[in-house]
C-alpha cells in the first residue's frame, strides 16, 4: 500500500521548472507529467527515493521480484549482442581504451563484452545478488553507488546503460560522475526512447514506463540537453540498436508466443537512444594510479 506521505511532487529534474502539463499519462497513484519549459517527461507524483531505493538492493529485483525484471538472466542471449554492437560503435568514435566504469552493471554482461575494448573495467550495483552473478566479468566490482568510488579515482569512459531513467537528480548525478573523468573522457548514456513511435503507438502499454522505477523519460533532444547542463562538451547522439527475443516481446505486450517462435530474435528500431559528452580536455587533474 502506498500512502500520500510516500509520494513526492517534484519540479522538473532537468531544468527545475514547476510549470508542467499534468497527468499526460496516468498510472494511479502515479502520473507522467511534461515540463512546459524544457519538454522533459517525468514522473509526478513519484515514490520517495529512499522507498524506491530499497527495491534495487532486494535480491529478487533481477529475478522475479515485485518490481524489476521477470528474469534478467534470461535476457543474456539478447543483451550481449546488443552490447557488442554498441561497444563497436564506441570504438569507432574513439570512446574506448583505458579505464571503464559502468554504473548499474547488474550481472556484468556489458563489462564482460567490454573485455578487449578497455584495459580495466569497474562495475557498481546496489544488488549483492547481481554482483555475485557478475563475479569474474570485470576487473573490480563495487557494492553501492558512485559514492563508493574513491576521491581522485578517474576513468576514461563512464557508461550508464538503462540507468539514468532511475535517477531522481540526473544533473547532479552526472556532475558527480564527471568528477571521476579524465580530461577528454566520455560519459555515455543509453535510455528508453520517449520520442519513439513505439510510445506513441502503445500509449499506456509502452513497456518502458516501468512505473514507479522510471522517474525520467528522455527523447534525443532532452538527453543531449542533460549532458550539456551537466557541464559536458562535444555532446552527440549515438546509434543504439537492440535485439529482443520473441518471448520477451510477447511478455511486454501481454501475449503468449508459440513455443517454436519463442527464441527467435529480432533487431527492433527506436527502443533505446544513446548520447555521449566529453569532459573539457583543458581541465587539469593528477589521477591516482590504480
Amino acid at each position: 500500500m502506498i500512502s500520500p506521505e510516500d509520494l513526492q511532487r517534484p519540479v522538473c529534474p532537468l531544468c527545475g521548472s514547476g510549470e508542467r502539463r499534468e497527468r499526460a499519462y496516468e498510472f494511479a497513484p502515479f502520473a507522467v507529467a511534461r515540463c512546459r519549459r524544457c519538454g522533459l517527461w517525468y514522473l509526478c507524483p513519484r515514490l520517495a527515493e529512499p522507498i524506491m531505493h530499497r527495491s534495487y538492493t532486494d535480491d529478487g529485483y533481477f529475478e522475479g521480484g515485485e518490481g524489476g525484471y521477470s528474469s534478467y538472466q534470461a535476457q543474456e542471449p539478447t543483451l550481449r549482442p546488443t552490447f557488442r554492437r554498441f561497444l563497436a560503435e564506441l570504438r569507432r568514435r574513439g570512446m574506448t581504451g583505458g579505464r571503464l566504469l559502468e554504473v548499474g552493471c547488474a550481472y556484468g554482461f556489458f563489462l564482460d563484452e567490454a573485455r578487449g575494448f578497455f584495459d580495466h573495467r569497474t562495475g557498481t550495483d546496489y544488488s549483492p545478488a547481481a554482483l555475485e552473478k557478475a563475479r569474474g566479468r570485470a576487473d573490480r566490482l563495487l557494492l553501492g553507488g558512485i559514492g563508493e568510488i574513491a576521491a581522485g579515482e578517474w576513468f576514461d569512459c563512464i557508461a550508464c546503460i538503462h540507468v539514468i531513467e532511475h535517477i531522481y537528480d540526473p544533473v547532479g548525478f552526472l556532475r558527480e560522475l564527471a568528477g571521476h573523468l579524465r580530461p577528454g573522457g566520455w560519459i555515455v548514456l543509453a535510455t528508453p526512447d520517449m520520442g519513439s513511435f513505439w510510445r506513441s503507438l502503445m500509449r499506456l502499454r509502452w513497456p518502458f514506463f516501468k512505473i514507479p522505477e522510471h522517474v525520467t523519460f528522455f527523447d534525443r533532444r532532452t538527453l543531449r540537453e542533460l549532458l550539456r547542463r551537466s557541464g559536458l562538451a562535444d555532446v552527440q547522439s549515438l546509434p543504439y540498436a537492440s535485439v529482443f527475443s520473441l518471448d520477451l516481446i510477447g511478455e511486454k505486450l501481454g501475449l503468449r508466443m508459440p513455443g517454436f517462435l519463442e527464441k527467435l530474435r529480432l533487431w527492433l528500431p527506436a527502443t533505446t537512444i544513446a548520447a555521449a559528452g566529453r569532459l573539457d580536455q583543458t581541465r587539469s587533474q593528477s589521477p591516482i594510479a590504480w
